[in-house]
């Protein structure tokens, strides 16, 4: 499979991490109009069993600097652990788009072959192309987009043009 690794990866991420801020801050200004203190607003969830809204970001910025470290065969940052604030999940999004900025195109070039092993509880090893469309991609999408929700089902003001707020 070729695929622009750089682009559905860095390209992607930078976008959503903006996204997973504007998200944050239409979170808090709900919070606060409506008097839900941060703590509660950042351990809302839709679900019980479902990650709340802290652990949605932190999971975005820990899927967006893992993916293409694990493409680059570069050694993986440690996933985000513990009761981030606001401020310190706003620190780590922040940490993410830098550790993107730092990437180049030419360093994804010829990788789409590339063997990727990661674990879900067995060890899994993809072509690099594979493990990017198909299982980081989606991952990411998809806690970016819980935490929208998440904030959406608390009552922020935040629509589908939201989700482009960094850009298409």
């Amino acid at each position: 499979m070729k695929a622009d690794l750089y682009a559905s990866s860095v390209g992607v991420y930078t976008r959503g991490l903006a996204t997973a801020e504007r998200v944050l801050e239409k979170a808090e200004a709900h919070a606060k109009a409506s008097g839900m203190s941060e703590a509660a607003m950042l351990d809302s969830r839709l679900a019980p069993d479902m990650f709340p809204l802290r652990r949605q970001i932190m999971t975005v910025c820990d899927f967006a600097k893992q993916v293409p470290s694990r493409l680059l065969g570069l050694p993986l940052p440690e996933q985000l652990t513990g009761e981030l604030s606001l401020a310190e999940l706003r620190a780590e999004i922040a940490k993410a788009k830098d550790f993107l900025a730092g990437l180049k195109p030419e360093q994804f070039a010829g990788r789409d072959e590339a063997p990727v092993t990661f674990s879900i509880g067995q060890d899994i090893t993809l072509p690099a192309a594979q493990y990017a469309l198909g299982f980081g991609l989606m991952n990411f999408t998809f806690h970016m987009s819980m935490a929208y929700a998440i904030a959406r089902h608390l009552g922020a003001d935040i629509g589908k043009r939201d989700l482009f707020a960094g850009g298409l």
